[in-house]
Parts: C-alpha cells; structure tokens; sequence
C-alpha cells in the first residue's frame, strides 16, 4: 500500500501549502463520518494546487472549503438524473448510507469519491464522470489512487492515462482566470501549430502531455508572463490558458494574434465553466 511518503518521493510537496491545516474533528463533525487517514496526511502535505494541471484535492480548510461544498450539494445535484434513469446510477450519494463522497475532481468536470460503508480506512475510490455516467472502481485509497495515476501504474476508464508525463508536479493555487478558445483546422500541422504558438508566448516550458491515437495533448508554460497552458485535439481543438486576472487584456490580444498565425480560426472563447466571454 502507497503511502504520503511514496507520493511526497514522487511529487515534492510545497514548503509552504496553501489551506492546509485547521480543525480536522470540526470536519468530520460536520460530515457526520471520520475520514481516512491518508487524506487528512495529503491535505495536510500538500494544501489547495492542481497536480499536473487536471487532479485537485479537495482541502477542506480555507474560505473555500472546497470538501464540505461538495458533500453539501453532491446528493440534491444527482437526485433529478437518478429519479429519471436509476439504472445508470449503482451508488447512493452522500449523506446516503455508504454514499460516494468527493475527495477530488479533475480539470474535465471527472469527480474522484470514497464509497463510504465501513471504516475509513477501508474506503475505496471510485472515478466518475457526471457528464457521461461511467463510473469505475478502484481497490485502493486517495494516496493510492494519487500515485498510480501520476506514476502511470493505475488507469482508469473515466480520464486519460498519465504515462506521457515522467516528472509529474503540483501547482500551488493561485487567483487565475481560465479561457478555452476552441479553433478551427489549418492547413499547417498539428506540430507546426504548436510551434507557432509556443513562438509567440517565448519562453516556455514543458509541463508534459500526452498522445494517443487522434487525439494530443501539449501542456507548457510561458515562463516569463506567468500563464499556463495546454494546446489539444484530444477532447476539442482548443487552447486552454490560465493566467492572473489582470493580464485579461494582454492574454487576449496575444492569443487571437497567435491563433491567425496558426492558420485557424476562433469558433468561441469560454470560461472553463462554459461562459462566452472576449466577444
């Protein structure tokens, strides 16, 4: 069984986490349920961040209390679907008897759970996808599934595999905004496109990626601004970038440029939540 050491020896946790430590019995208190060791050890090692950029922990210290929002809404969210098509939903929900409760979720919208009958430390992780109702278990705990995945030693049918990154990080959290501008094709290449735009955010860093079958992946950084971004045809052809706030402005500009000089053209921009914005 892995453990936050295993983890902590794989991806280094920050010298100083974000909404990592507070009143752990208050919590459990609130849930009605005692948590699992290992999560209250993640939390506490790692705080608020994003490993590679997709897999968020909920902590549940902080104005956010990202954990005790989701548990609060989890079962009134999924009871409309559930009374409509009870078939393709296995699990109860919290505060249901051993309901799935979430621990993290992903950049897509993926929730990670428990399945909650018994003792915590028996807990098990099951990932979901909400959108299209794929569940699929996995015999392990939070640590456990944390360092399958990133190491490339556990998939899952719900998101990607993450093999195609070798030295996975986690990203303290910051105030970012997030835009998606979903693209045309191009005469150009897949490969030529990305050097484009890379080109015109110079420098930038790799943060990995991922290539599988049609579709790709390309997480980097421009180092000098301070933005993140993936370039993908995985699930859309699409730029992703977060950046802080003020740079709104300067991003826009720097991104519509750069996508006329990849040959392609703007289809929409939305926030990651789906919201049309730089009309």
């Amino acid at each position: 069984m892995k453990t936050i050491d295993d983890l902590a020896a794989l991806v280094p946790p920050p010298t100083h986490p974000i909404d990592a430590s507070g009143d752990w019995k208050q919590i459990e208190d609130a849930l009605g349920l005692e948590l699992p060791a290992d999560f209250k050890a993640l939390i506490g090692s790692y705080g608020l961040g994003q490993f590679v950029d997709f897999i968020t922990p909920l902590t549940p210290f902080g104005s956010r209390n990202l954990l005790l929002q989701s548990a609060q809404q989890l079962l009134e969210s999924e009871r409309p679907f559930r009374e409509a098509s009870p078939e393709k939903c296995p699990y109860p929900y919290y505060p249901e008897a051993g309901g799935l409760l979430e621990w993290a979720g992903t950049d897509n919208g993926d929730r990670l759970c428990w399945v909650t009958g018994g003792h915590p430390e028996t807990w098990t992780v099951v990932a979901w996808n909400p959108r299209g109702w794929y569940y699929d278990a996995h015999e392990t705990g939070a640590v456990g599934f944390l360092y399958g995945w990133l190491s490339g030693r556990l998939n899952t049918t719900v998101f990607a595999a993450n093999e195609h990154v070798t030295a996975p990080w986690l990203e303290p959290f910051r105030e970012l905004n997030h835009v998606y501008i979903k693209l045309t094709d191009s005469q150009k290449t897949y490969p030529e496109r990305l050097r484009v735009l890379r080109e015109a955010l110079s420098p930038t860093a790799d943060r990995g990626g991922y290539a599988g079958g049609d579709g790709r992946q390309d997480h980097f950084d421009a180092t000098e601004l301070g933005w993140r971004l993936t370039y993908e045809t995985a699930y859309n052809h699409q730029i992703r970038i977060a950046f802080p706030p003020e740079d709104e402005d300067q991003v826009r500009s720097t991104l519509l440029a750069a996508v006329h000089s990849m040959g392609c053209n703007v289809l929409s921009t939305t926030t990651h939540r789906g919201q049309p914005v730089w009309d």
